[in-house]
């Protein structure tokens, strides 16, 4: 003789174990998944520096006595940080695959509709301007952003191309100095 299960009268029968953890899996938000990818991302960088770090105190082979076993164990230590690795870049290509499956249906942010979100300033001057401006209407805040926006990309690209000219006659003066030497 069995029992039959006991079903609560508030609510109908639980859902296996193995559904409810493939549901919560399915239920994790984008805001997770990103803070997860942010620390994936810090653990590579931790696991990269601990590879350079290695790879500094490893001895070249010049010459010099080592011991086997030491070069064996940090050889060892190499070996697993590189697994380790490739490992949280698999993580991170799920997490990337996964945020964007999230947002496929997402709409992309417009132009326009960027110049409306509001910047925070640090230094708290924004809320002095905008109690003193609030004359002023709102097109022509925007039509002055848009001015300063396309004098400084004008500007940048001026920069751009000194630095692209200063870039280059420094290359020609040291391909002179290595000739003449």
């Amino acid at each position: 003789m069995t029992t039959p299960a006991l079903v609560s009268p508030f609510t109908g029968p639980s859902p296996p174990p193995q559904q409810q953890q493939g549901q919560a899996a399915r239920d994790v938000n984008t805001a997770s998944l990103c803070r997860i990818g942010q620390e994936t991302v810090q653990d590579i960088v931790l696991r990269t520096m601990e590879i350079f770090q290695l790879l500094r105190n490893m001895q070249l082979p010049n010459g010099v006595t080592y011991h086997p076993n030491t070069h064996q164990d940090r050889l060892g230590k190499l070996q697993e940080h590189l697994r380790m690795l490739s490992v949280l870049f698999r993580k991170l290509r799920l997490v990337y695959d996964k945020c964007s499956e999230n947002c496929a249906g997402l709409d992309p942010i417009l132009p326009e509709v960027q110049q409306l979100i509001p910047f925070l300033e640090d230094d708290g001057t924004k809320h002095d301007d905008h109690s003193a401006g609030q004359n002023r209407p709102a097109a022509e805040d925007r039509r002055e952003i848009l001015e300063v926006n396309k004098k400084l990309k004008q500007k940048n690209q001026q920069l751009k191309q000194i630095m692209d000219q200063l870039r280059n006659l420094i290359w020609e003066i040291n391909s002179m100095l290595a000739v003449r030497s």
